[in-house]
């Protein structure tokens, strides 16, 4: 055979078994890729949704979890706190909610499934600094009903989450979707309308 002479079985094997380990290594390289676009095991657990025992909260006691890197408070609240919140209406910027912070379930007076229990992610709606839990009547002068107090900026807040007007926060704090697995165990993250 001639060095003039191509072998054209030989070529064609070579040109094929070529593509072919193009093609696996093109697919080998794409796959990191393209996994690098689908959501981490860790922020697939930020997401997630987050379960509260709330079976020894005193009435007028907070307690605070995470849920999407944000503080999730769960209050509850007492008698003289639930009779608060509708005496202080006429002072409020939205307080019918009408404005969607909270779901469906939640849009009351109490902004809760459970009257005695309020749950809020606790950022302040002006720019999002995590507003003091101040329950105490009277404590931030005469007029104060207790609820919540922005030091940032000033903003208040009533024992339902609801601004007051004449605050710099534009909105009521938001109700995360939620509901209760048992009668005092909460999941954050996750609604179940049938108990609205």
């Amino acid at each position: 055979m001639a060095k003039d002479e191509v072998n054209q079985s030989r070529r064609r094997f070579l040109i094929a078994a070529t593509s072919v380990l193009g093609g696996i290594g093109a697919a080998f390289t794409s796959v990191p890729f393209a996994s690098s676009w689908w959501p981490s095991a860790r922020a697939k657990a930020a997401d997630a949704p987050v379960e509260a025992d709330i079976g020894k909260l005193e009435p007028g006691q907070q307690m605070t979890i995470e849920w999407r890197g944000k503080p999730v408070w769960i209050i509850r609240r007492s008698d003289e706190m639930l009779q608060a919140l509708a005496r202080n209406e006429e002072r409020l910027r939205d307080p019918e909610s009408i404005v969607d912070q909270q779901p469906s379930y939640a849009k009351n007076l109490y902004r809760s499934i459970k009257p005695e229990i309020l749950v809020l992610i606790g950022v302040c709606t002006h720019l999002g600094c995590s507003p003091k839990y101040r329950p105490d009547i009277g404590g931030l002068g005469k007029d104060w009903p207790g609820g919540f107090y922005c030091p940032c900026h000033g903003s208040t807040f009533d024992m339902s989450g609801r601004v007051f007007k004449g605050v710099p926060a534009p909105l009521n704090m938001e109700v995360p979707p939620y509901h209760f697995v048992k009668n005092d165990v909460i999941v954050i993250g996750v609604d179940n309308v049938t108990q609205g």
